[in-house]
C-alpha cells in the first residue's frame, strides 16, 4: 500500500488554511467568561464557555484573548458603560477572530465588546434574585422590623482602612448633640471575589450577639460601580432579608440601587448620611421627650390651677357656714360650762364625805390587819427557827456517815488490804480489751509500783 502521510505541522498548516478561507471575517458572539486573567504585559487571557439553556452543562469552550492594546480601551469603556466590572461568571457579546496556530492551537481574539447585552443580562439576573426572595416570602422581612427609637448599640460591616468607615466613625462619635453610641466594627472585604462570602461571615458574626446590637449597618466609601456586584448577590440579600435586627446600608452610590438596598431596613446613600440619620433619630427621640415633659408640665400647671380655683370657690362657700357653725358651738359650749360648774359642786360635796368616811374604815381596818400580821409573823419565826435546827441536826449526822463511808472507800485503805492497780499509759485498767502485746504497764502497790511489759 502506497500512502504518503502527512506530518503534524502539515496537517495543522492546512486545518490553520482551512479556517482562514472558511471563517476570514469577525463574528459576534455570545459566551460567559469562565476564567480570566491578565499578565504583566496588560494581555488578557480568558476561558470562554457556553451553556444549557436549562441547566449548567457545559456545551462548548474555547481560549480567548484580548491584547493589551485592544484591553486597555476596551475594559474602561465596558465597566463605565455597563457598571460592573469585566469578571468570571459575567456574560457577555463580543467581536471575534477565529485563529488557529500549529502550536498554541485554536483559540478565539477579541477586538470589541458590546456593554448592552451585559446590562440587560445583569438586569435579567438582578430580577431573578428579587422574585427568588419575593417568591421564598423573606423579601420585605427586614423593613418590616420595628426600628429602635434610640439606636445606641451599633454593628458595622465595613473594611476597617476604608475612608467611608472613618467618615462614619467620626460623625458619629463626635455629634454635635453629645450622644454616646456604642459600635463594634466587624471587619469584611467590601469589593471583589471575596467580598461575599466575607460579608456573609460577618452577619453571621453579629447574629450570635444579636440580642446585644440595635441595628446593623453596612458601609463602603466611594469606588468604582462596578464594585458594587457583590451587593447583589442572593446569599448577601437573603441573610439581610432574614436577619432578625433592622439593616442600614450606606455603600455610597447614588445612582445605582443594589438589592442589598431594596432589602435592607432603610437604605442610605453615604456612610456619612447613615450616620446622620441614626443620629437625627436620636435626636427625633430627644425631642419627643422634651415635648412630653413639656406637656406633662403644662397639663399639671392647668391641673394645679384648677384645683386651686376649686379650693377658693369651696373657702368662699364654706366660710359664711363655718362662721355660723362656730357661734353656735360657742354658745352651747358656754350652756356646758356653766351646767358643768353647778354638778361639780354638788358632786365634790358628796364625794368629800363619802371619803372621810372610808379613810376612817381603812383606818380601822389597817389597825386590826397590822395586829393580826404582827402574832402570824412571831407564830412564823417560832416555827421556822425549830425547823431549821432539826434540819441542821439531821444534815450533821448524814455528812458523819459520809465521812466514815469514804474512809473505808480511801484507794490506801484498799491497797493497804492487799489489793493493787494497773495502769496503761496513766488510765487505770477494769479489762484486758485494747491490749496489744509489747506495751508497757505499771502496777502500783500500797507501797511502791512495779512496772511489767504485755506477751
Amino acid at each position: 500500500m502506497d500512502i504518503t502521510p502527512l506530518s503534524l505541522h502539515q496537517l495543522l498548516s492546512r486545518t490553520k488554511t482551512a479556517l482562514k478561507s472558511a471563517m476570514p471575517s469577525s463574528y459576534w458572539i455570545l459566551a460567559e467568561i469562565s476564567e480570566m486573567k491578565v499578565n504583566y504585559s496588560g494581555h488578557c487571557y480568558l476561558e470562554l464557555i457556553d451553556k444549557e439553556n436549562d441547566r449548567d452543562q457545559i456545551r462548548a469552550k474555547a481560549r480567548a484573548t484580548i491584547w493589551s492594546a485592544t484591553f486597555r480601551m476596551l475594559r474602561p469603556y465596558f465597566e463605565t458603560t455597563a457598571h460592573t466590572e469585566l469578571r468570571p461568571g459575567l456574560k457577555i457579546m463580543v467581536k471575534v477572530i477565529v485563529e488557529f496556530h500549529e502550536i498554541y492551537g485554536f483559540s478565539l481574539n477579541i477586538s470589541d465588546i458590546e456593554p448592552s447585552y451585559t446590562i440587560g443580562e445583569l438586569a435579567r439576573q438582578k430580577q431573578e434574585v428579587i422574585n427568588r426572595l419575593i417568591m421564598e416570602g423573606v423579601f420585605e422581612m427586614n423593613r418590616k422590623l420595628h426600628f429602635p427609637d434610640i439606636p445606641k448599640k451599633i454593628a458595622v460591616i465595613s473594611s476597617k482602612t476604608a475612608a467611608g468607615y472613618g467618615d462614619f466613625t467620626n460623625q458619629i462619635l463626635n455629634n454635635p448633640f453629645g450622644y454616646r453610641f456604642h459600635m463594634k466594627l466587624f471587619p469584611a472585604v467590601m469589593q471583589g471575589d471575596e467580598a461575599e462570602q466575607s460579608i456573609v461571615n460577618a452577619l453571621e458574626r453579629i447574629f450570635s450577639h444579636e440580642g446585644f446590637f440595635d441595628v446593623v449597618v453596612i458601609i463602603r466609601g466611594g469606588g468604582a460601580q462596578s464594585e458594587l456586584n457583590c451587593f447583589n448577590s442572593y446569599w448577601i440579600a437573603s441573610h439581610i432579608c432574614q436577619f432578625p435586627i433592622p439593616v442600614l446600608t450606606g455603600i455610597g452610590h447614588e445612582q445605582d440601587e443594589t438589592i442589598a438596598d431594596l432589602v435592607a431596613h432603610t437604605r442610605l446613600k453615604t456612610p456619612t448620611a447613615v450616620a446622620e440619620f441614626l443620629i437625627s433619630r436620636f435626636r427625633e427621640a430627644d425631642e419627643r421627650i422634651n415635648e412630653l415633659t413639656a406637656q406633662f408640665s403644662e397639663s399639671l400647671d392647668a391641673k394645679l390651677k384648677s384645683e386651686r380655683d376649686r379650693l377658693d370657690r369651696c373657702m368662699l362657700t364654706f366660710k359664711p357656714a363655718i362662721r355660723e357653725k362656730l357661734f353656735i358651738h360657742a354658745s352651747h359650749v358656754r350652756d356646758l360650762n356653766m351646767s358643768i360648774a353647778g354638778s361639780s359642786r354638788q358632786l365634790t360635796s358628796r364625794h368629800s364625805m363619802r371619803i372621810s368616811k372610808l379613810a376612817d374604815r381603812i383606818q380601822t381596818d389597817i389597825k386590826g390587819m397590822f395586829m393580826g400580821l404582827t402574832y402570824r409573823q412571831q407564830e412564823l419565826k417560832t416555827r421556822l427557827e425549830s425547823t431549821c435546827k432539826s434540819h441542821l441536826n439531821s444534815q450533821s449526822h448524814l455528812l458523819s456517815m459520809h465521812e466514815e463511808k469514804n474512809r473505808y472507800l480511801d484507794p490506801f485503805k484498799i491497797l493497804a488490804r492487799g489489793y493493787s492497780i494497773t495502769y496503761n499509759e496513766g488510765k487505770a485498767l477494769r479489762n484486758n480489751e485494747g491490749i496489744r502485746p509489747g506495751e508497757l504497764l505499771e502496777t502500783r502497790l500500797y507501797k511502791g509500783s512495779l512496772k511489767s511489759k504485755t506477751i
